[in-house]
């Protein structure tokens, strides 16, 4: 081969491998449940509308952003802005907040009583044991009366209630053991859990509305901006109220 011919076919080469690594799929991460579900759905619309998308589903809230800092995800829908300024401030993520996403809503939930009221002195509860749902678990139960509480601790208990902390895939399948729980939806609906049963149950006007993430340097991709538009259509919010019956809760 002359070498004239064998730099056409390195370009060549080259070309392709550039073609190649534009048309690479747009890595989005999410949660297993709700999320996912409906990331699969946009997935279908995106592609219609010529966005490749591939859904890459974590089973742990620690994972995607793990993922992010690795290279393995281009954008993410699975955490509250809380959580998120969490991650950045003990992880050193460098990891951006993009567009709001949908509400979530937590729940406190019980296999033995069927109301609040019923709590007997020195009873278990459970919340999540990350910084941002225990408080949010915590902020839960003040609101039902039952403590006084700030985002980090409780500042009142009357009924001494035990406030236990785990890991909130676990929640779900530790409420034979606890008097009640608040329990993330994103895990009690694939648990079986029925949100109408939830003796409380977080409103639209929470402040832990999920968003949109990417790395600082992504936040700017018109592909990313895209799939955000997408998903932030009518279409979609159609599909969640039909899908999730309230509970998810669209942001738009």
């Amino acid at each position: 081969m002359s070498r004239l011919s064998a730099l056409f076919a390195l370009a060549l080469f080259l070309a392709g491998g550039a073609a190649s690594a534009a048309e690479a799929p747009l890595r989005v991460g999410s949660t297993v449940g709700p999320y996912a579900q409906i990331m699969d759905f946009v997935a279908g619309l995106a592609a219609k509308q010529g966005l490749d998308i591939k859904v890459i589903e974590f089973n742990d809230y620690a994972l995607p952003n793990e993922a992010m800092r690795n290279g393995d995800l281009d954008v993410s829908m699975f955490q509250t802005r809380p959580y998120l300024d969490n991650a950045v401030k003990n992880r050193g993520y460098d990891i951006a907040a993009m567009d709001p996403a949908i509400i979530v809503p937590m729940g406190i939930y019980s296999h033995k009583i069927k109301a609040l009221s019923e709590l007997k002195e020195g009873d278990t509860l459970a919340i999540p044991n990350d910084p941002s749902n225990g408080a949010r678990g915590l902020l839960l139960m003040q609101r039902a009366g039952l403590i006084n509480a700030s985002l980090a601790d409780v500042t009142a208990n009357p009924k001494h209630l035990k406030i236990r902390e785990l890991d909130a895939a676990q929640i779900p399948r530790s409420l034979d053991d606890m008097a009640a729980a608040a329990v993330n939806m994103s895990y009690a609906l694939p648990a079986g859990l029925d949100p109408k049963t939830a003796m409380i149950m977080e409103g639209a006007d929470t402040p832990f509305s999920l968003i949109w993430t990417a790395p600082s340097k992504k936040v700017d991709d018109p592909r990313i901006k895209k799939l955000i538009g997408i998903y932030r259509s009518p279409e979609v919010k159609e599909f969640i109220l039909a899908k999730f019956n309230g509970s998810v809760i669209p942001n738009w």
